[in-house]
Formats: C-alpha cells, structure tokens, sequence
C-alpha cells in the first residue's frame, strides 16, 4: 500500500525506525529517573530509601516495558541490523541484564526480609541500577564510535557510561524533587544541582565526538546552511542547562506547585539530545554501515507488524498514563500490608 506516493519498502522502514526511536526515548526517560532513584539510594537513610522506593514502585516494571519493546523492533524490523548490534554489544548488553535483574530481585526482597538483610538488598538494588545505568551508556558510546575495536573506542564509551549514569541520576533527582518532601525533597535538590553539570559533560563530550567520528556525520551539522538551521537545538539545549541550574538555585521553595518544572526541564534535555542524536546517524542502523532500508525485513512482514504496533502502542501509552495519573501526588513509603 502506497502513502502519499512511497511504497511500502520505503516508508515503512522509516516508519519503524520512528517506532523504535520513540520506544528508546520513552525508555531512557522513564527508566532513566528510575534507574537515577536507585543510584542516588546509596547515600540516603533507611527512611529515605523507602520513600525513594515508594516513589518508582507503582511505574518502574511498566518502565522497562519500552526496552523491550525497542529492542523487539529492532529484531523484528531490522533484523541484519539487530545482529550486527548485538554481537558487538553482547556483553554489555549481558551485564545490563544482569543489572536489571538484581534490581528487580532486590526491589520485592527488600520489603520482606528482616532488618538486618533489608540494607543488603539495598545495596543489591543500587549496584544493579547502577550496572544497568553504566552498561547502557557503555553501549551508546561504543555505538558512536561504531564499534570500533581500539582504545580510544573503549575508554570514550566507558566515559559515556559514567556520564549517562550522572544523566540517569539528575533526572532520578528531579523525580524526588516532584514526589517528595521535607529533608528528602531538599537533598533531591542539592542532588540535582551537582548531576546537572554532570549530565551537561556528558553531552558535550557525546556532541563533540559523534561529528568527529565520522565526517558524514560532521557535515550534516557544520554544512551550509545546516549549521544555522540547525543552531537552535544546541542553543536552546544550553538555555535550557543554564534555566534548570538558575532555578534549582531558587530552591526549594515553600511553593510544591512548581516541583515540576526541574522535571520537565529533564525531559525536555534528553528529548533535545536523542534528537541530535538521532538526526546525526539517519539513515543509517549501524554508523555509516547499514541504512533502515538496507536493514529492513520484507515488505509484507513489516506491514504485518506495522499493524500490530499500532494496536499495542495506544495500549501501552492509555495505561502507563492511566498508571501516572493514578499515582499523581507526593511519595510515601513502599508497604505490602
């Protein structure tokens, strides 16, 4: 079936590739203050840690439900694509894995077990969203350099994973700072404040290196008249660092109507950055490797899951949203009584 003049084998890798992106940036958003919860967990009290809990419970395993659903795209979609990937990141992608699961053995353990083991699964869950956190940008920046066996490769995509690690935690700061209050919410603030230029080196180290690891990459942005085009994404990124740590600055604030706005500024900076990013390597799946199309499954298979996605997708935003609009308001302690 033809839209507006393409045929399906070419807009529909297109169409997946938007798909996909989507789901990532869906995940590292709502995972990503989750994951920065648990990584903040390991300098807060034992009354904190349940608060902090109590702030993700309700969301986080829905979360993760946009991981797997990208990276099912991936597989489905663009198969050569997904083993290319995932044979160069088999072992990150082990290691997130196993991240993941401690975080998610640790976060119903916790709760049951006796006081003495309740600090153990603590730890367990902050070394696992930690794991997670680190081997997701470990990924990403191995990714950029296209998976190139060397040094410099590595040590940029370690550098990366520590700097997502400081994204996911600013993010997670900001989640305390809506859901919580007292001490908590002030020591989110702080929190904040400190992971913001955290996660602002990590994007211009990432911004820095994608253009220099590939020129295809380097004259989409710094060609005429891209480079003006373009100039207000890195603009208002460094704007909106510079509103974020002004108004973090002003807090907190006896006000807990515009707990909000640290949050959605968070949003609004990983938005901007996946679109640089995402903008940077279009068309290709693998840097300047393989394209969408090159990529993409038959016509007639992808039409088929096309049809499927758009009955899923709605699904999952009507109870996700259902599920945040249920749970609106402050945080309290994580209990199973």
């Amino acid at each position: 079936m033809a839209l507006f003049g393409f045929e399906p084998d070419v807009w529909l890798p297109v169409a997946f590739a938007i798909l996909m992106g989507a789901s990532i940036l869906a995940y590292v958003i709502l995972d990503g203050y989750d994951l920065g919860v648990g990584i903040l967990m390991g300098n807060a009290t034992r009354e904190e840690r349940d608060v902090m809990v109590g702030s993700i419970g309700p969301f986080w395993d829905a979360n993760e439900t946009w991981l797997v659903l990208g990276i099912g795209l991936l597989l489905v979609a663009f198969p050569s694509a997904h083993g290319v990937i995932l044979t160069a990141l088999y072992l990150p992608v082990a290691l997130m894995l196993v991240g993941l699961t401690l975080r998610g053995v640790a976060f119903e353990f916790r709760v049951k077990a006796q006081s003495g083991l309740r600090e153990i699964w603590d730890r367990i869950f902050v070394a696992g969203s930690l794991l997670a956190a680190g081997t997701q940008g470990y990924m990403l920046g191995f990714y950029i350099m296209g998976f190139e066996p060397s040094f410099a490769a590595h040590a940029f995509a370690v550098l990366t994973g520590i700097c997502l690690a400081a994204g996911y935690a600013f993010i997670g700061a900001t989640w305390l700072v809506l859901k919580t209050e007292g001490a908590l919410h002030d020591r989110a603030v702080g929190m904040a404040r400190t992971c913001l230029w955290l996660a602002a080196i990590g994007m211009v180290a990432v911004s820095l290196a994608t253009p220099i690891a590939s020129p295809r990459i380097f004259a989409k942005w710094f060609s005429f008249p891209e480079i003006i085009l373009l100039a207000p994404i890195p603009l208002v990124t460094a704007g909106l660092f510079l509103a974020l740590w002004i108004f973090l600055r002003r807090m907190p604030r006896t006000d807990r109507s515009l707990d909000i706005v640290p949050f959605v500024g968070a949003v609004g900076l990983f938005a901007l950055g996946f679109f640089g990013f995402a903008y940077s390597f279009y068309p290709y799946l693998v840097v300047d490797r393989i394209t969408v199309w090159q990529a993409a499954a038959a016509p007639e298979s992808l039409m088929l899951i096309f049809v499927g996605a758009c009955v899923v997708l709605p699904v999952i935003v009507a109870y996700s949203a259902f599920a945040y609009w249920v749970f609106r308001g402050k945080a309290t302690a994580l209990r199973y009584d």
